[in-house]
């Protein structure tokens, strides 16, 4: 797994029909302080995550597999992050604005 940032939205009303098991998002791939550690990347989200949540992501083969292994994805949102700590603190704590 791997830490996202959620940054946008992808719309695609014309898509495979297993596509529309969740909406499409945009993840840009983050360290654990909230910096860009990667490329922004298309995700499927099943789980509602919405614009700036912090995000828990797998890519290939695991992304299918949590779906149902039929799905065309390489990406795909399996948590809505609440905390982040180590032991130098809390490093991210989710706002109830976010």
């Amino acid at each position: 797994m791997e830490l996202g940032k959620v940054v946008g939205q992808v719309v695609s009303t014309v898509k495979m029909e297993q596509l529309a098991i969740g909406k499409l998002l945009l993840v840009r791939f983050i360290d654990e302080h909230g910096k860009a550690a990667g490329k922004t990347q298309v995700a499927l989200d099943t789980i509602g995550a919405g614009e700036g949540e912090w995000v828990l992501v797998v890519r290939g083969s695991s992304a299918r597999v949590s779906i149902n292994n039929a799905t065309p994805i390489d990406l795909t949102i399996v948590g809505i992050i609440d905390t982040v700590s180590s032991e130098a603190g809390v490093l991210y704590q989710k706002s109830e604005s976010a």
